[in-house]
């Protein structure tokens, strides 16, 4: 199963969705998760204080060493 995620606003009543490639005939199930506007996006949340921002920034440092990284064999756990 594949999943699309798209972040809109109702307007006039109506869900406005971009144009979707899909064929003609394909089955679609749509949950619509309903928020309101003082909700905070996860990016913003994230990047919110300095601690969470310089956390991050070092993570993605990290990525740029594949020597570090630490593999986990999923039979194994």
């Amino acid at each position: 199963m594949n999943t699309l995620k798209y972040k809109t606003t109702i307007k006039n009543g109506k869900l406005d969705l971009p144009s979707l490639d899909l064929p003609e005939g394909t089955i679609v199930e749509a949950i619509l998760l309903i928020g309101d506007s003082t909700e905070t996006d996860e990016t913003d949340y994230l990047l919110s204080t300095e601690a969470n921002r310089q956390h991050l920034k070092e993570a993605v440092e990290s990525l740029k060493h594949p020597q570090n990284y630490i593999y986990v064999d999923p039979d194994k756990l």
